[in-house]
């Protein structure tokens, strides 16, 4: 069986599943008596091991089915779910997820399971003499309703489903038995099996199911599949959604009394097969039926609000460069024109620069995904850390929907594990130190995320000891810096500064003693800010302030020197004159004075190095910068432009006062300040 067409659709959605199944382990943990959570573990288990043995990944079947059995002593009430067991199965979930990127990256490594297997075994033969005596209470109860060949698919139904299908139903379920007959000439039975189960995923939950998982899986099984299933659509709806499928020739729908006993139940099933293949309806048919207008005021409940296609990055990519070079073929244009006087030519390209804008606005919008495929692998990070410093922490997410560019998305997660881990094992105390200083002996910190004009913010708060500010200035102090004159402010972001940090001791959680310049140099790269309010013995609030995008800016074209540079307009507050006789010295440093507040002065020719104008009128560009109000005195303006961010290139990549290059319309290339690195 060729399975390599299905792979790309294999490793999107066992990523999906881990996640899904790292998320409700975590809620199961904090509520071991959620069957509804626990059934959806298991679903999303089983079908993880359905996919993982059609594709022909033995090992991570094998290792999914020993998860099973685990799940199967909590469903039967054998085993309790405990914080050791669920830690045992968050381990087996970070062996599956690293044979999914295993085979994602094509590396033929075997990826050792037995150690982890034997544990799984181990917890699920703890219980055997309890199983085996339920087992048998369950055969004496059930022993008089296995009388008939007719229907083996009754005979798999127990009290336990009977009753998640009750609940179900008092939930507001429907329950429908279900058997799909597939064409006598399908050839991969078993990938058409695959496609039945996840079209019936996506709307519900199949509860029992015969040829059984392995059978469906090794192409065991005639031409039919049974099961009993629950979800909110009716039966037309899951009848067309199976017969849409192709080479299925038949689909019995039908819904189950969850009012009859348990053997009326079964006798139902079986009338209902009997029935329904007397008066099947053709394929044909059907179709037929569904091509008619439905009558005024009806509708197809089951058709899809909303629709996506997944998207290669890498066209994405591409479409977002086009997008990029038609701006500056726009600008230049725009400034071609203003050289002649023609109404109609103007007019035209007015049009041209309002569709253009639409696509820019329209690129980008798609370029965004929101900060939850970011944040969702870190409650699990928290408890792991919880148990290993053996502290009590509660981990609280609000604004995972603020949305990023993909770019920022793809680079903020590691300076965010180092924030948090860094929270958790130096912010929060022990539960010890906790109820000594009068706290409530659990911790708790806070990801918070939300958008603030064309700057997306986030923040890692923490209720902890907060920073010892004198602990931090003894270490400046010792390592050659100058803390005189510095505020609390300035010597609490001193940890910040490269090598810089108070840890004597190497540990594993929070990283090797480089302290948070790591954090400081991955945000920075991204053209953002990052910087800490602490209060002592209350804990400490990390501010990451990020663009939006970091593809199309909105940009304020200056002269320094004889040259044309740009600054972001996210950066900039406001424009004043510039007067010489404005300037003040204090600490040895520039000042003005503007609206009663001291502002430190940059001239920003000095700092890049270049001659300075002997003539004409200066001003001075007000940016604001986390905190601080800084003003950059620049030769002139040039107005205002959209601005289409370039890397620099490998020579010029080593000049931190430069966030890009870009390229206007007179061909020229201008390069693009980093106002954080200015200041």
């Amino acid at each position: 069986m060729d399975t390599s067409q299905y792979l790309s659709m294999f490793l999107e959605e066992s990523i999906d599943n881990l996640q899904t199944l790292n998320e409700s382990l975590l809620e199961l943990e904090q509520e071991p008596d959620n069957i509804d959570k626990l059934n959806e573990i298991f679903r999303v288990a089983h079908t993880i091991k359905g996919m993982a043995a059609t594709m022909g990944f033995n090992e991570m079947a094998e290792l999914t089915h020993k998860m099973e059995d685990v799940l199967s002593q909590f469903r039967d009430g054998n085993l309790r779910v405990t914080q050791q067991v669920v830690t045992v199965l968050f381990k087996c979930l970070d062996t599956l997820e690293q044979m999914v990127n295993n085979i994602s990256e094509g590396i033929d490594e075997t990826v050792e399971v037995d150690h982890i297997i034997e544990k799984l075994q181990s917890i699920a033969n703890g219980s055997e003499e309890l199983v085996e005596e339920k087992e048998i209470q369950n055969e004496n109860i059930l022993s008089d309703s296995v009388n008939s060949e007719q229907s083996q698919f009754k005979n798999q139904i127990n009290e336990y489903d009977i009753n998640v299908v009750k609940q179900a139903v008092d939930k507001g379920f429907n329950a429908f038995y279900i058997k799909v007959v597939l064409d006598e000439n399908t050839l991969l039975k078993s990938a058409r099996a695959f496609l039945i189960f996840k079209s019936l995923e996506e709307c519900g939950e199949i509860i029992k199911c015969m040829p059984s998982a392995d059978d469906l899986e090794s192409e065991n099984f005639d031409f039919e599949i049974e099961m009993i299933y629950l979800t909110t659509k009716n039966n037309e709806e899951i009848y067309d959604i199976l017969m849409d499928i192709s080479e299925v020739d038949k689909v019995i729908v039908d819904n189950v009394n969850v009012n009859l006993k348990k053997e009326e139940i079964e006798k139902d099933i079986k009338d209902e097969v009997k029935v329904k293949e007397e008066e099947e309806i053709p394929k044909v048919q059907k179709q037929e039926v569904a091509k008619q207008p439905a009558k005024k005021g009806e509708s197809k409940k089951h058709k899809k609000m909303h629709q996506s296609v997944r998207v290669d990055l890498e066209r994405l990519d591409k479409f977002m460069n086009m997008v990029s070079e038609l701006v500056i073929h726009r600008t230049r244009l725009e400034q071609i024109s203003s050289n002649y006087k023609l109404a109609e030519l103007n007019e035209t390209l007015e049009q041209v620069a309002r569709t253009t804008s639409d696509l820019q606005d329209l690129v980008m919008k798609i370029r965004m995904l929101p900060l939850e495929t970011v944040f969702n692998r870190f409650p699990r990070m928290v408890r792991d850390l919880s148990v290993e410093l053996n502290k009590d922490i509660d981990f609280m997410i609000k604004g995972q929907d603020t949305e990023l560019d993909r770019t920022v998305i793809d680079e903020i997660g590691e300076p965010l594990i180092h924030l948090i881990r860094n929270a958790a094992d130096h912010g929060i105390e022990s539960r010890e130190e906790r109820i000594k200083a009068g706290k409530n002996p659990t911790g708790t910190i806070r990801l918070i995320a939300y958008q603030e004009g064309t700057k997306a913010i986030i923040k890692v708060q923490d209720d902890g000891a907060g920073i010892d500010v004198e602990k931090v200035r003894a270490k400046a102090n010792k390592v050659g810096i100058n803390t005189d004159g510095m505020n609390e402010s300035d010597i609490k972001n001193l940890i910040f500064a490269q090598g810089f940090s108070t840890n004597e001791v190497v540990t594993d959680i929070s990283g090797r003693g480089v302290g948070m310049d790591v954090v400081k140099t991955k945000i920075s790269s991204l053209g953002g800010l990052v910087d800490v309010i602490s209060e002592d013995g209350k804990g400490s609030i990390f501010t990451i302030t990020l663009p939006l995008t970091l593809q199309i800016i909105q940009a304020l074209l200056v002269k320094i020197g004889q040259e044309t540079m740009a600054i972001s307009l996210g950066y900039i507050d406001r424009v004043i004159d510039f007067e010489e006789n404005n300037v003040m010295k204090t600490d040895n440093k520039e000042v003005i004075v503007y609206n009663d507040n001291v502002i430190p002065l940059v001239r920003v020719y000095e700092k890049l190095g270049l001659e300075k104008l002997d003539s004409g009128k200066q001003y001075i560009v007000i940016v604001k910068v986390g905190e601080k109000t800084v003003g950059l005195l620049v030769d002139g303006l040039l107005g205002q432009q959209d601005t289409v961010i370039k890397p620099l290139g490998k020579t010029l990549k080593g000049l931190k006062e430069y966030i890009g290059a870009t390229i206007y319309g007179d061909g020229l290339v201008t390069l693009i300040l980093d106002v954080a690195a200015l200041i």
